[in-house]
């Protein structure tokens, strides 16, 4: 089989470190330093409390994805024609975008406990919206 010169040099570095923890196949560069660990969780930390205050001055009505579907619902029903013409459908995925961004932001896909995108509460909103709006009108 046929190693090449700088994976077998750096196999004999880490031999001779005593370092056991590295898996055949992953590249040394991928290795992460406990420092590099560290201050990326403090990162992703500030990154998260920092999202936690992007609505807190926000009135609830206007950051909660099922209320202001809700608001688009009613409009639909009492006024038609104008939301029709409003092209509500092509609005909605830029309006609802920052919203569903921020809860997204702690989501990662390759976590073991993993919540399915079907499973969270925005998606079961749009999900429901999407619904009534396909519902045919009597």
């Amino acid at each position: 089989e046929f190693i090449p010169k700088c994976r077998t040099c750096r196999r004999q570095v880490r031999e001779q470190a005593g370092q056991a923890d590295h898996h055949e196949g992953m590249s040394s560069d991928d290795e992460l330093t406990p420092t590099e660990v560290d201050e990326f969780q403090k990162s992703k930390d500030n990154v998260l409390e920092d999202s936690r205050k992007v609505f807190e001055d926000v009135h609830a009505d206007f950051c909660d994805i099922r209320k202001i579907l809700l608001k688009f619902q009613e409009w639909k029903e009492k006024f038609p024609d104008s939301y029709c013409d409003a092209y509500i459908s092509f609005c909605l995925p830029k309006l609802l975008n920052p919203l569903i961004r921020v809860q997204l932001i702690s989501w990662n896909p390759l976590e073991q406990n993993l919540t399915d995108l079907e499973e969270m509460p925005w998606f079961r909103a749009i999900e429901e919206f999407s619904d009534a709006e396909n519902i045919p009108e009597s």
